[in-house]
Order: C-alpha cells, then sequence, then structure tokens
C-alpha cells in the first residue's frame, strides 16, 4: 500500500520538528547565559567600590573634623571672652588708679592742711564759710571764670547769657553738680573801694569767690595756683576749669566732654599748643626766663590754651598740695603746662575748646558738633565781648533745654 494513502508523515517532517525544539532550547540557554555575562554594568572609571574597613574609616575621618570644627568654635568663644574679661580687668585697674591716685593727694592736702594750722597760717575766710556746707556733697565740675576789677561789663554778659542765675543756678548746683563762680582777688589796698565794689556785687548776686591774693596781670601764674588750691578744699567735685570772662560756654557740652573722662587718673583737656617761646621786651606774651628753654627760637611744651582748660581732682589737689614750690612763669597756660611736664598726667586736646566765634562755632552747631567754648584767637577771646557775647550765644548756644535735659 501507498504510504500516502494511510495518511502517515513522512519520516523527514518528524525528525525535523525535533530538532527544532531542540535548537529553540538551546537557543534559550544561550541567550540566558551570554545576557548574565554581557550585561554586568561596569564600573566608572576612578571610582572604586567602598569597602565595609573604607566606610568605617571615612566615618572616623568625618567625624574628626566636625569634632574640630567644634573645638575651633569653642576656641573662637572663649577667645572673645577672655578679652573681654582683659577689657573689664583694665576698666577695674583704672578706676582703681585714680581711686589710689585721690586718696595720695587728698592724704597729701590734708597734712598741708594740718600744718598749717599748726604753724598758724592764715586759712581763707571762704573756706572757712563754706567748708561745712559743702564738704559732704560731690560734684561734677566747679567752673571758675577767670576776671578782673574792671570788668563788670563783661560779668553782666556773661550772667545775661550763658551762665544761670538765681534759683536756676541753685537748680543747676544741686540736680546737675555744676558749680560756677567768678573768679577774683583783692585790691592792693585791702578794703579799698575796688574790694568794696566787689562785695557790694556779690551780695547782690552771690556768685564771685574771693580768693587771698592780690589781683595783678603779671600776677596771672599765682591767681590760677591760688584758684585750683581754694577750689579743691571748698568742693569736691571731678574736675576743676578755669576760663576767662571773655568766653562764651556751653556748659551741657562741656559736662558730656568731661563726663567720658571721669574714669582716668590725671586728666588735664583743652586745646593743646606750642607757641614760640619770646625773647624780645616789651612783646606781648613775652617770657624773660626764655632761656630755659634753650635755643632762641624754640616753642614751648605742649600746653593747653589759657582761655578755657579743665583738670581732675587729683591735679588740683598736687597744686594745693604742692603751691608753695611751684614755679611761675610769666604766662599762666605755661605755667600750668610746667607744673604736669613731669608727672604722668594724661594730656588730652580736644579741639571744641577752642572753636572760633560765628561763623565757625555756627556752622559746626548746624552739623552736629556743638562747640564747649568759643572766642577770637586774635583778641585771645571774644572781641569786644561785652557787646558781642550775646550774639554768640544766639548763634552758636547749646540751648537752655539742653543744659536741663543733660545727665551726667
Amino acid at each position: 500500500m501507498n504510504l500516502k494513502s494511510r495518511g502517515d508523515v513522512p519520516v523527514r517532517s518528524v525528525i525535523s520538528q525535533k530538532w527544532m525544539i531542540l535548537l529553540c532550547i538551546g537557543s534559550f540557554c544561550a541567550g540566558m547565559f551570554f545576557t548574565n555575562r554581557m550585561w554586568t554594568i561596569p564600573e566608572p572609571k576612578g571610582f572604586a567600590r567602598t569597602t565595609t574597613m573604607e566606610a568605617e574609616k571615612l566615618n572616623l575621618v568625618s567625624e574628626d573634623c566636625h569634632s574640630r570644627i567644634l573645638q575651633e568654635k569653642e576656641v573662637k568663644r572663649e577667645t572673645k571672652n577672655i578679652y573681654r574679661e582683659v577689657s573689664k580687668t583694665h576698666n577695674a585697674i583704672q578706676t582703681l588708679d585714680k581711686t589710689i591716685s585721690n586718696l595720695e593727694m587728698e592724704l597729701a592736702a590734708a597734712k598741708s592742711a594740718q600744718e598749717s594750722i599748726r604753724s598758724g597760717a592764715p586759712v581763707s575766710q571762704d573756706i572757712k564759710m563754706n567748708e561745712s556746707s559743702y564738704s559732704k556733697r560731690r560734684y561734677l565740675m566747679v567752673i571758675g571764670i577767670n576776671t578782673a576789677f574792671s570788668s563788670r561789663k563783661r560779668r553782666d554778659s556773661i550772667r545775661a547769657t550763658w551762665m544761670p542765675q538765681g534759683e536756676k543756678r541753685k537748680k543747676l548746683e544741686e540736680e546737675k553738680g555744676i558749680i560756677i563762680r567768678f573768679v577774683i582777688g583783692h585790691g592792693a589796698t585791702s578794703g579799698g573801694i575796688l574790694d568794696r565794689s566787689i562785695e557790694a556785687e556779690n551780695a547782690k548776686h552771690g556768685d564771685i569767690l574771693r580768693l587771698d591774693h592780690v589781683e595783678g596781670y603779671l600776677e596771672l601764674s599765682a591767681k590760677t595756683k591760688t584758684y585750683f588750691a581754694t577750689a579743691v578744699n571748698l568742693w569736691d567735685a571731678d574736675f576743676y576749669i578755669k576760663v576767662d570772662d571773655d568766653v562764651h560756654v556751653n556748659i551741657a557740652t562741656l559736662g558730656a566732654t568731661l563726663v567720658r573722662h571721669r574714669s582716668k587718673p590725671r586728666v588735664y583737656i583743652g586745646c593743646m599748643k606750642s607757641g614760640p617761646v619770646l625773647n624780645q621786651k616789651g612783646v606781648r606774651y613775652h617770657e624773660p626766663e626764655y632761656w630755659k628753654f634753650g635755643e632762641t627760637g624754640n616753642k614751648y611744651f605742649r600746653h593747653a590754651t589759657g582761655q578755657l582748660y579743665a583738670i581732675s581732682k587729683d591735679l588740683a589737689t598736687y597744686i594745693s598740695t604742692n603751691q608753695h614750690v611751684l614755679h611761675k612763669y610769666a604766662n599762666e597756660d605755661v605755667s600750668l603746662g610746667a607744673w604736669f611736664i613731669g608727672l604722668d598726667v594724661n594730656h588730652i586736646d580736644d579741639r571744641r575748646l577752642c572753636c572760633g566765634t560765628p561763623p565757625d562755632c555756627e556752622w559746626k552747631a548746624q552739623a552736629g558738633n556743638v562747640c564747649v567754648a568759643s572766642f577770637d584767637w586774635t583778641c585771645s577771646g571774644i572781641c569786644r565781648s561785652a557787646e558781642r557775647i550775646k550774639e554768640v550765644h544766639k548763634r552758636c548756644g547749646e540751648g537752655e533745654k539742653a543744659l536741663w535735659s543733660a545727665t551726667f
């Protein structure tokens, strides 16, 4: 019988199907094998896998860096604290230094006064009258206005401008701790017409401090010395000021300026200068002892100009204690500078203590830099001060409100 007629599948066709199945299975296995081999993700060049030990090392380094940063911050914090403590210690030392200096000067002054009493030396009547009432009070400053018998108009012009009068002056002393007095000695003839005139003026205003001193232009150094010695015994103050009676003063600005130096010992404040030593006779400010300052043409040592200057209590006490041995030169501002030249003194140069009259002081006031004192250099004071000081006060004055609202 024919094979086709039986319906049997040829042998060649069956073998082909078996091989086809085997080939498919083999292809699948080969595909799986090569896929695992060829598709492994390569590691980027330059980067290595981190092992467990390396990771621990990195953690240790990171912790160490963090620890160092914290230590540096702590060191900086401790350094700031140290600087702050050093600054506090420095301020405390300055305050202690000033306290010791004041005590030493007060002790020396007390010994000097005791020796004077034992030796029978006369004691100023002003001190006898006032020391009991003022001894317990501490003041900020004592302002002594240097004046002469012939300067009545100048004194009245100051009373009408920057110097409070009557109850206001008492209020200034009680509330602000500021004493203001015209300072004058006696005439050549004690109890003469000049002295009686000053006594009558003081009875009316009560603002004159009489010194145990004979008035005279060539005696200004002696008068300055007597003023500081008298004032420091009358009033216990932080500062003692000398000002001429032809100078305009802003009291509140002066007080604010001095307060900044209150903690310093041995303070000498003014407009420091170093003018020529004049050896020619007959000229103004002639220095008879010019030879003491070296060669002709030399200049004086630095000292405050005489229109206005301030000294702390320890220096005023030093003058009081040593007044009998302090040398007097022809010019009082030079004398004061000479008394301090050998001492450990804080010289403070403040140009607001020597402004010019308008427009100079007016421009500065408008700029917010109010002057302490104003005068004309050409006149060593305000030219024609009795007539012009009201104009200066109007244009350069700080205003009455500034004084009463000030805190020192």
